[in-house]
């Protein structure tokens, strides 16, 4: 069997989907990425379609009970899994709602961080499944939540940190979109933004470099 070709997943959390400046901006590091490497393909995932997806019983039931990977509960977790196992790189666009991830990725975190697949404890410690990988996050918000200026809580940015090394994925980095309740300030730091994301080392349109270790 052929090995799978090397994507880029692509994870849109707004509501606006494409249409986001945070997902404009991520489509700038995609776009970079294969103007470096043309063999790189897109697998894009929409978070919208988790709408409807919630965490059964027979889910929580399976993991307890050590159920195969293959089982039918696990269908879409394995699925999310599989996109993130196969991606050399990963970009996030999502906004900040309520000081915090929207319900959407919560329900993609919920899916992926599955014990015995993605992770597991070992000797007491969480040890993560995923091989690490750069993974980029543009974070939308309307208040302003980093840097100079800051006065909104952001529980955004430890905890989605936390859940990527939980299974692994250690090489984040973070651009910010913030004040955007602000039309004025708002052209101001998505040009600040996509000068980021220019500039950067692997995302950017520099030269490639390694992957993360």
């Amino acid at each position: 069997m052929d090995d799978p070709v090397a994507s880029i997943l692509l994870i849109t959390a707004s509501p606006y989907g494409r249409a986001s400046r945070g997902a404009i901006l991520a489509m700038q590091a995609v776009k970079n990425l294969q103007r470096k490497d043309p063999s790189l393909e897109l697998v894009e995932r929409d978070l919208s379609v988790l709408a409807d997806a919630t965490v059964h019983s027979v889910y929580a039931d399976a993991i307890v009970g050590g159920h195969s990977h293959d089982s039918e509960v696990f269908t879409l977790s394995e699925q999310l899994i599989r996109e993130l196992e196969d991606a050399a790189f990963v970009v996030i666009a999502t906004p900040m709602h309520n000081y915090t991830v929207p319900a959407s990725l919560k329900m993609w975190i919920d899916f992926v961080l599955r014990y015995g697949r993605s992770f597991a404890t070992i000797d007491g410690i969480k040890k993560g499944f995923i091989e690490n990988r750069p993974t980029l996050v543009v974070v939308t918000a309307g208040g302003i939540v980093a840097g100079e200026g800051k006065f909104q809580p952001d529980h955004l940015t430890g905890y989605l940190g936390d859940v990527l090394t939980t299974i692994g994925i250690t090489g984040l980095k973070f651009v910010y979109l913030d004040g955007l309740a602000s039309p004025a300030r708002a052209e101001q730091v998505t040009i600040e933004g996509a000068k980021t994301i220019a500039r950067d080392e692997v995302f950017g349109v520099g030269e490639p470099t390694p992957a993360f270790a």
